[in-house]
């Protein structure tokens, strides 16, 4: 469809995704602007049919880059209300014992002195606001498709979504053609994993002798409990049961306002055991005493999944290119010492956002790449965080999680991030899996619908909606592989692996055929990450499809 004929509209600065990267972004922009006496037309794009339906996070924010950006979020408005009041750590020995950890012995990167539980969807929306009052454009229900390039190969911007195809790519009677929405400068703040950032890594090599990036799988339900079970500001984390067999991660449950937990599990995408369900684990993880004590008597209101960056310094790729950067989560800039990717995303948005307003005012006419980036950002106390847990995530992954733990205990808490080892590791989460022969089958109990689920009753919570009969989004580069090696070999993980049940094999006619349940999406792209062929690409739906998460 490269002869249809596209309204475009030209900008000084597009950004993709209303993100907390990409708001950050958008605000610096317009307070530059003012500074430096200029013009800028900025606009973002969100393929959430809002602001805020596509964020999840677990979220415990540390509010030092918006401290920076609007130092008066306080007497403004921000929804950021629940302050951290303690922490307590857990080791789960197995599912009925836990051994609370002194704070000695866990890394000081996971104190949250000051932080706030909060809910990133509420506070995109608020920086939402901030935005459009400084004269930022906002596109929500726009999905950017394709990034546009000239004649040279630079980034020229981008252009959203077609709307109204069938099935097979063909016009329907509600067709509405994408448009190219151009600009100087481009920034890509689509969050963890972005289709574009993917494109963009590979077509301008700018993970080049970087270790590959590694990812998380991370689950997230909201709870109602009784007042009398509330405890606004406690942070609890544990490590330990319910993973085996090598797997890292940790489960979360904070108490946020309003008598509600927020309650997730964080799995490493590069646990070997293709009969590992992180969804079922999750679910069991909430029968432990440890958690079972704050969630029983309550009721679970919202549910969601999302994979997080977690490679650090080490993965981080070239941000800039020839007419765009990638920030945040989107580039990796999560800070995975502190399970906190946030302040990290917005700095680093931030960061760029003043090199491009600078450029401008200097007389810059775009489409350069603003190599200036990597000094700002290394002159940054980002930058300074990022490097003094560069070893952490590899020494998990090489050491496990109790010696792995106590090498980064040692090291945040002794030596300041600073003893002289770069530990690296160079294998891609894809690449780990064991065969399935190879390996124990895991036994999961029957979801109890108190404290425990199944995925389709849980997706019903994620209020995730794709209009019917459009293209599917999810691409195979070979529809045999999931029949022909995926399942003899792995048994077909995708099976296991997506938190929405997306994948499944059903019997017909024809024998047994691989299905795939694109309704169901909630865009969270572990299977563009974790398919041992990486056989799969993950591609944007409609504008507006996906999840809508009230409060995530």
């Amino acid at each position: 469809m490269s002869d249809i004929e596209r309204e475009s509209m030209d900008f000084d600065v597009v950004i993709v995704g209303a993100g907390p990267a990409g708001l950050s972004a958008a605000i610096r922009l317009m307070q530059k602007a003012q500074e430096n006496e200029q013009e800028l037309m900025v606009c973002v794009v969100e393929k959430g049919s809002e602001v805020g339906a596509h964020v999840l996070s677990g979220a415990v924010l540390d509010p030092k880059a918006l401290d920076e950006l609007l130092p008066e979020w306080s007497t403004s408005g921000a929804p950021l209300t629940a302050k951290v009041t303690h922490d307590e750590i857990f080791y789960l020995r197995n599912s009925e014992k836990g051994h609370k950890m002194p704070s000695i012995a866990f890394p000081k990167t996971m104190h949250n002195e000051g932080n706030y539980v909060v809910s990133m969807g509420n506070v995109c929306r608020w920086l939402a606001e901030q935005a459009e009052q400084l004269g930022v454009e906002i596109f929500p229900g726009f999905a950017a498709s394709h990034v546009l390039y000239d004649d040279n190969g630079h980034v020229l911007g981008i252009q959203t979504g077609d709307m109204g195809l069938d099935e097979e790519g063909n016009p329907k009677d509600s067709y509405m053609p994408g448009m190219e929405l151009r600009a100087k400068y481009t920034i890509f703040a689509e969050g963890c994993r972005g289709h574009l950032g993917k494109e963009l890594i590979g077509k301008y090599q700018l993970d080049a002798g970087k270790s590959p990036q590694h990812y998380g799988l991370g689950f997230k339900e909201i709870w109602d409990v009784p007042a009398e079970q509330h405890q606004e500001g406690l942070v609890v984390h544990t490590a330990g049961w319910p993973l085996s067999g090598g797997a890292t991660g940790g489960g979360y449950l904070y108490h946020a306002e309003n008598n509600q937990i927020v309650c997730g599990l964080i799995i490493d995408l590069n646990y070997s055991n293709p009969h590992m369900s992180p969804f079922e684990e999750f679910q069991r993880m909430k029968h432990h005493p440890v958690y079972a004590k704050h969630l029983s008597g309550g009721k679970r209101i919202a549910y969601g999944a999302r994979a997080i960056a977690k490679g650090g310094l080490n993965s981080l790729p070239k941000m800039t290119m020839p007419g765009g950067f990638l920030v945040g989560c989107n580039a990796g800039t999560l800070n995975f010492a502190k399970i906190k990717g946030n302040h990290a995303a917005m700095k680093s948005a931030m960061m760029a956002a003043e090199v491009i307003a600078d450029a401008l005012k200097a007389g810059d006419e775009g489409q350069n790449d603003l190599t200036q980036y990597q000094q700002v950002f290394e002159n940054s106390w980002l930058y300074e965080e990022l490097n003094s847990c560069k070893n952490f995530g590899a020494a998990m992954h090489k050491f496990g999680t109790i010696l792995g733990g106590a090498y980064n205990t040692l090291d945040q808490n002794w030596f300041g991030g600073k003893l002289p080892f770069n530990f690296k590791d160079d294998t891609p989460d894809h690449a780990t899996l064991k065969p399935a022969a190879a390996c124990p089958i895991i036994a999961y109990d029957k979801p109890d619908g108190v404290l425990s689920f199944d995925r389709l009753s849980s997706v019903f919570l994620s209020n995730t909606n794709h209009e019917e009969g459009q293209p599917v989004h999810l691409k195979l580069k070979d529809a045999q592989i999931p029949l022909t090696q995926n399942l003899p070999v792995y048994d077909e993980p995708a099976q296991r692996y997506c938190p929405a049940g997306v994948y499944e094999f059903v019997e017909d006619d024809g024998g047994k055929r691989f299905q795939i349940n694109s309704q169901n999406c909630v865009h969270c792209k572990t299977c563009d990450i974790k398919d041992p062929a990486q056989n799969i690409t993950w591609v944007t739906p409609e504008g507006g499809g996906g999840p809508n998460y009230p409060n995530m």
